[in-house]
């Protein structure tokens, strides 16, 4: 905890806003996408599915195969606390959609499906786009899936195992889209990255959840924008954003939003 205060401080201290980016396309994206302030209609199916969470009371058992958490102590939780304490919050929910509907990728790759909140702002974001998302545990991997039969996200197909054991099948496909909110370790996350690298294209996004989380969190993304795959990195503290444009000018960005 104290790490992400010390890393939040720092981070105030060299973020900007759209005025302090010359990058055309960095500024295209902040102005169009994470300053968008339009009430899209998928919001209200995000807030429902979210709602519906919130009601959801059901005890599960939970199978961990990440770094833990730090409010729960016991692998018997509520459904309905899970989706308040430990899932995507609502502001970042939209802005994950809104990030998949400004770049219209056609395959999405999660890891980490959880309950579902972050799943579903990928799906509703571009309707044709294929969402391949893993998650570890079966019990809270059985109630994303009822929530994505109920709301009818058809595209989502969701794979239960550990992210070690699948990520070799998945590497022969290009992704345009990855999202990583699994185990935020450094090991695992850079571990994830590298098995990831061969599946980008030119317009491949990658979003890393919680970059601030730890100091190896820290560590592990400091090492990720220095890559020299990696041309564009946006810190937004909560999410690390990296591009691979060949066309672009290497160069790191720290973002208010």
């Amino acid at each position: 905890m104290l790490h992400s205060i010390k890393a939040y401080v720092n981070f105030l201290l060299k973020s900007t806003n759209q005025h302090g980016v010359h990058s055309p396309f960095v500024y295209d994206l902040i102005t169009t996408c994470f300053y968008d302030s339009t009430k899209h209609q998928e919001y209200k199916t995000l807030k429902q599915f979210r709602k519906e969470l919130y009601n959801n009371s059901s005890p599960i058992t939970i199978t961990d195969f990440g770094s833990g958490s730090r409010v729960f102590n016991s692998d018997k939780r509520i459904v309905s606390k899970m989706a308040k304490t430990s899932g995507i919050t609502s502001r970042r929910a939209k802005l994950l959609l809104r990030l998949v509907k400004y770049f219209e990728p056609n395959q999405i790759l999660e890891l980490g499906t959880s309950l579902g909140l972050g799943t579903s702002a990928l799906s509703l974001g571009n309707e044709n786009a294929h969402v391949t998302s893993i998650e570890g545990c079966p019990e809270t991997a059985k109630i994303a899936q009822q929530q994505f039969d109920s709301f009818k996200l058809t595209t989502i197909d969701l794979t239960v195992g550990a992210f070690e054991a699948i990520l070799p099948k998945l590497t022969s496909k290009t992704y345009d889209f990855v999202y990583i909110d699994g185990n935020h370790t450094k090991e695992a996350t850079l571990g994830y990255f590298e098995r990831l690298l061969p599946t980008v294209n030119n317009a491949t996004v990658f979003v890393f959840d919680d970059i601030h989380w730890s100091e190896g969190m820290t560590e592990a993304w400091d090492i990720i924008k220095e890559h020299p795959k990696v041309t564009v990195s946006m810190d937004t503290f909560f999410w690390g954003i990296v591009c691979f444009r060949t066309e672009q000018v290497k160069e790191h960005f720290t973002i208010r939003i």
